[in-house]
């Protein structure tokens, strides 16, 4: 039986969040230390944090596609503010070369999940794995109950991920219709960033509707064909 099927829930990595498709500004400092985790050189516990939108649910998927890569296994789990699962979810998990849990934030103030993630912590140290984690704020800034949790979070290496400068958005924005497999114009870019002010992953949603809208029009992505676009969405909406 192999690992994942001995656990209580089934996930899927998403195929395009590798590190190849993460536009990376002024973060190659993470993805380098990330990278180095993955190949057993690095840092064995790594706390990325910092605000949504900005790639760090990104950045986690992309450790479990590296992980594949190297024939390591590997867990991804994102935490949600309205419910926790039930923690013998963290059964076993040990075992998992690499485990990654997004929004670790949420589980602060229930002493279930502190316990139970406490001693998962210890066991998956124990046994020499790697902790990817991440986090709205730094484990230094998170209410968490019990202090040894608080105190084995800090153990690591704690990175905070940077904003897009406003040409990197442009840049970002070019890269990831690239990866898709279309162009799109820095004008029409800016056009999109004055007119669609949302975060990157809203943009990224974006890019696919405008993809498929320009290959159902068979047009290409002109600052009209644009508007066209963006007022039916709003009709829609």
């Amino acid at each position: 039986m192999t690992l994942s099927k001995q656990l209580p829930l089934h996930f899927e990595f998403r195929a395009n969040q590798t590190f190849d498709d993460f536009f990376p500004g002024s973060n190659l400092e993470i993805i380098t230390h990330l990278k180095k985790s993955i190949q057993g050189n690095g840092e064995r516990q790594i706390f990325i944090w910092g605000q949504s939108g900005l790639g760090k649910s990104h950045l986690l998927q992309a450790c479990c596609h590296q992980a594949q890569s190297r024939q390591l296994s590997s867990f991804y789990f994102a935490l949600s503010a309205l419910e926790l699962p039930d923690p013998d979810l963290l059964k076993d998990l040990d075992k998992f070369d690499i485990v990654c849990f997004d929004n670790i934030e949420y589980i602060a103030g229930n002493e279930i999940w502190e316990l139970a993630f406490f001693n998962f912590y210890n066991r998956l140290r124990d046994q020499g794995h790697s902790l990817i984690l991440s986090a709205s704020s730094p484990p230094t800034e998170i209410a968490f109950r019990l202090h040894d949790l608080k105190t084995r979070l800090n153990w690591g290496l704690t990175l905070k991920i940077q904003a897009l400068s406003d040409d990197d958005r442009i840049t970002a924005l070019i890269f990831k219709a690239n990866q898709m497999g279309f162009e799109i114009s820095p004008q029409a870019v800016r056009f999109l960033l004055t007119h669609y002010d949302r975060d990157l992953s809203s943009l990224w949603t974006l890019l696919t509707k405008l993809d498929r809208a320009s290959l159902a029009a068979k047009r290409k992505l002109t600052i009209p064909f644009l508007k066209q676009i963006l007022s039916a969405e709003s009709r829609d909406d």
